[in-house]
């Protein structure tokens, strides 16, 4: 896809950390491959960033109407016209990834899920899913890491009998400790109008099973 000039774009190191800065830059110019950025500034002290050749960051903007998009570069070098640039690595077409909104309700409920990294196949567990992504609960020795795409297939049963598989692909936002258990936040991209709505049919009967059981403890 085409990114235009003056679009701007959000910067992250990779590994994606929680409390990870942010840097706000603008397109100044593009090739096939390259993207020519003015000097990114910190979004907290509004200083000028100086990126370092080989560092590598994830990059997230806004195109069209209202859509969010993602995908990993590097810093490839310099380049000094009217202004000073800096230039990142584009990569194909099929690397950069729409997202899915966030506003989605999470619900706490586990789900199986099979994830596909680097061809190895691996089995979790959700802690918590919506339409947007979920968390699963991992070791300590996965081999992906914040900024990874994987492929995910999430198995829905839902309370009729049905079963639907989900396969999405998504990006590791961030991999944590919590209350001693080691946590994997997923983000969805790029999923199916129909799966999306198939995981928010699952979330809306798990949350009529737990309203259902709060009543009847209180009762």
């Amino acid at each position: 896809m085409e990114i235009k000039i003056g679009t701007v774009l959000t910067l992250e190191p990779i590994p994606v950390m929680e409390q990870s800065e942010r840097f706000h830059c603008k397109v100044v110019e593009h090739t096939e491959r390259v993207i020519f950025i003015d000097y990114p500034v910190n979004s907290l002290t509004n200083k000028t960033a100086y990126l370092i050749d080989g560092s590598q960051f994830r990059v997230t903007f806004v195109q069209g109407e209202n859509n969010s998009y993602a995908f990993n570069t590097e810093v490839i070098g310099r380049k000094m016209n009217n202004i000073p640039m800096i230039m990142l690595l584009l990569p194909p077409d099929d690397e950069i990834f729409k997202i899915q909104r966030r506003e989605f309700v999470r619900v706490k409920t586990p789900v199986d899920v099979a994830v596909e990294f680097d061809h190895q196949y691996f089995q979790f567990v959700t802690i918590d899913i919506s339409a947007g992504g979920l968390a699963l609960k991992v070791e300590s020795n996965v081999p992906f890491r914040e900024g990874d795409v994987i492929k995910l297939t999430v198995v829905l049963p839902f309370t009729n009998g049905d079963i639907h598989y989900v396969q999405t692909k998504a990006f590791v936002v961030r991999i944590l400790e919590k209350d001693g258990t080691r946590l994997a936040s997923i983000q969805f991209v790029d999923t199916e109008d129909t799966d999306k709505q198939h995981i928010l049919r699952f979330c809306f009967e798990r949350q009529l099973i737990h309203h259902r059981n709060e009543q009847k403890i209180i009762q």
